[in-house]
């Protein structure tokens, strides 16, 4: 026994169903815009092995993408601008402004800009692009969502722990203070509002 159906509600079921597919919506992650006021950039470096330095930078934009239904499409993108590190000690932010540090004249920006995440949405691994004194080299940023969800003035926010180390010799820092102080630990603390 065949089942004969008419043309006109063939086409009528098949445009229906292309309807709903057209309309149905695509799952795609947030994009949040950094809060400055509640976003940090430092850093530690050992002091050629007797203490250790600790500064910030104070200017930065950038943007990120989350959705904790999808982590694995998680992105960021941020950009610093390098004279405003501040170690607390002026005399030593203008040395760290000059050619033997961050030589701000000529690279007045230092971006990131991310590449992949791996992880759930508590905890994972952010692989990226780090562009510094014009080298670019690939840095892996362990990450740790803080909070999320809405705020007291109508927002909706999330918030995110990171930390990476980097060499300063692999971004062509001609300033030798020894192997202990070659490497500078990073932590971030990232607050977005979705836009």
């Amino acid at each position: 026994m065949t089942c004969r159906i008419p043309l006109n509600r063939l086409l009528a079921f098949v445009l229906l169903a292309m309807s709903g597919l057209l309309a149905a919506p695509t799952a795609m992650a947030a994009e949040y815009k950094l809060d400055p006021a509640h976003t940090f950039i430092e850093f530690h470096i050992s002091h050629i092995g007797f203490g250790t330095e600790v500064g910030r930078f104070n200017k930065f934009s950038g943007s990120f993408n989350w959705d904790k239904d999808n982590p694995s499409a998680a992105s960021i993108q941020f950009t610093i601008q390098t004279a405003s590190v501040d170690t607390n000690w002026a005399e030593r932010d203008k040395h760290l402004r000059e050619a033997d540090f961050l030589n701000v004249d000529k690279y007045p920006t230092a971006t990131f800009k991310s590449t992949g995440y791996s992880g759930d949405a508590d905890k994972g691994t952010m692989q990226g692009i780090l562009t510094l004194r014009g080298v670019s080299k690939p840095v892996t940023l362990q990450v740790e969502r803080l909070g999320e969800g809405q705020d007291p003035w109508g927002g909706y926010r999330v918030g995110f722990k990171a930390t990476t180390s980097i060499k300063r010799s692999d971004f062509g820092n001609p300033m030798n203070l020894g192997p202990k102080s070659d490497v500078v630990k990073f932590y971030l603390f990232v607050e977005g509002v979705r836009k």
